[in-house]
């Protein structure tokens, strides 16, 4: 049972790759959001073992959990698109996850209040110069 287990997980540096890939995510990308340098992001895809603490933030900054990074194969992503693909094929094109008209409402209101506020300001310096 050890050997069945032994290639989900092996070279855990591999599986950030190609994780950090499928998110569209380049190396620069990961680095900055860790805080540290393009070169240490190389360095870690290339190890095949790395520290818990490490792991945790990476994965968060993924959107996925160290378990998920631990667990992961090409066999079952590519199996678990097909399946789902498949599922959504009819109505793919026509979900939306947001309403585009409240979405123009949103934005149409928060330009509202962005002109109240410089409408403000304006009105401040006048009253600040008329002062002088």
């Amino acid at each position: 049972m050890e050997t069945a287990q032994k290639p989900n997980r092996t070279h855990i540096g591999r599986k950030i790759s190609r994780i950090r890939e499928l998110r569209g995510m380049k190396q620069e990308s990961l680095a900055t959001a860790l805080g540290i340098s393009q070169q240490a992001i190389s360095k870690l895809e290339q190890s095949e073992e790395i520290e818990d603490s490490t792991l945790e933030k990476v994965a968060k900054v993924l959107g996925v959990t160290a378990e998920a990074i631990k667990n992961y194969s090409d066999e079952a992503t590519i199996s678990f698109i097909a399946n789902t693909y498949n599922d959504n094929a009819s109505s793919y094109g026509h979900y939306y996850n947001f309403s585009p008209i409240e979405k123009i409402v949103m934005l149409y209101d928060e330009k509202v209040a962005l002109l109240e506020r410089l409408l403000e300001s304006e009105r401040e310096k006048v009253e600040i110069l008329k002062n002088k």
